[in-house]
């Protein structure tokens, strides 16, 4: 009998760990992704997903289940539900197109903290350049945000190129810019 329990128990933990297991139980291993489906989880919503949909979407073991779980994604973003027009989806691609058109730094736009922010929140209601005054001074951005839904009013932000090779790094990012579900990414 112990020695039936034995074998069961190593045949369960080889099946386990062989694909059939569930997500809690092999957290460990790495799920390998078709390319489109990387992309799209890395870069295409990397600042706009939560921390729970990414679980989600890992979970997944079908490339039909990952395209209705994609549709859902943005069918639940959508602002005029059941149109198949979703100005949402189609302004945050043309903001990470900004991104990379403007604010690359050694890396493509969407991965630099300006991008990230841009593609997030959209475009700032002002930008304010400080001029370098002394050689130990850094190019300098200011973003001002009048109002950011569920964030706040009057959010300034600091942009500073402390390497001065373009890539801004933000130095003063208030904690509620982002929920907690989406605070995991940066």
């Amino acid at each position: 009998m112990t020695a039936m329990r034995l074998h069961l128990g190593l045949l369960l933990s080889l099946m386990l760990c062989s694909g059939f297991c569930a997500p809690a139980v092999c957290q460990n291993s790495r799920i390998t992704l078709p390319s489109k489906y990387k992309k799209w989880l890395d870069e295409d919503v990397r600042w706009i997903m939560t921390a729970q949909e990414r679980r989600d979407f890992l979970k997944l073991s079908s490339d039909d289940a990952r395209e209705k779980f994609i549709l859902a994604f943005w069918n639940t973003r959508n602002p005029a539900p059941g149109n198949k027009d979703n100005s949402f989806k189609r302004e945050h691609y043309r903001r990470i197109a900004y991104a990379n058109e403007h604010f690359v730094a050694g890396m493509p736009g969407w991965m630099t903290d300006r991008g990230r922010i841009y593609i997030v929140y959209g475009p700032p209601d002002s930008i304010k350049q400080v001029n370098v005054a002394k050689p130990t001074d850094f190019p300098e951005e200011d973003w001002l945000y009048h109002h950011i839904e569920a964030v706040g009013d009057e959010i300034s932000l600091k942009f500073v190129d402390d390497c001065l090779c373009g890539a801004y790094e933000l130095k003063n990012e208030p904690q509620e810019m982002y929920p907690p579900e989406l605070r995991l990414r940066h």
